[in-house]
């Protein structure tokens, strides 16, 4: 499982209680859900989505541009080409080190989806951006089942859908 942490909450003295999606690549769940299979066809060279596809949560990499994902439980992500209109964009991950479990270290270590990471990206801080932020997150069920430890984090547009990456956006 995963979980979706949405946007300026990350930004409150540390605490990113926020709207949250859980997601889980459990293959006894995908089954059951007839979710994706796997990862999505890809450019050989850059690695970048070239069709869309419906894939497994954990397939989700760096660089890949997705449908919302909605809220609830689920199982799959929505990948499709940048070029395509989409609403989030994967431009860091943070592995987490292994240890026990909690809520608040992963909240703690979204902060760099804010920090210099983004600026990087989008070439203005997270402040000055109109730009919005949620990442995809360990639960306890796939930190302890999948020893999932990575945080992704995720770019839109809150104004709605755009085409190409947010990278060198500034704005």
């Amino acid at each position: 499982m995963m979980k979706m942490r949405t946007r300026r909450a990350l930004m409150l003295a540390g605490s990113a209680v926020a709207v949250s999606v859980a997601l889980t690549g459990c293959s006894a769940i995908n089954g059951i859900l007839g979710s994706g299979s796997g990862d999505a066809d890809r450019d050989e060279e850059t690695g970048q989505v070239t069709e869309s596809a419906s894939v497994d949560v954990f397939a989700v990499k760096i660089g890949d541009c997705m449908l919302d994902t909605g809220t609830g439980m689920l199982t799959d992500a929505s990948v499709l080409p940048c070029t395509d209109p989409h609403d989030q964009e994967v431009y860091y991950e943070i592995t987490m080190p292994d240890a026990e479990f909690a809520d608040a270290d992963i909240d703690a270590a979204s902060q760099e989806c804010i920090g210099d990471a983004y600026t990087s990206f989008v070439g203005l801080s997270y402040d000055d951006s109109a730009l919005d932020v949620t990442t995809l997150t360990p639960t306890q069920q796939s930190w302890e089942q999948s020893n999932d430890r990575v945080i992704q984090c995720l770019i839109f547009d809150p104004a709605g859908q755009v085409e190409g990456s947010l990278a060198g956006a500034a704005r």
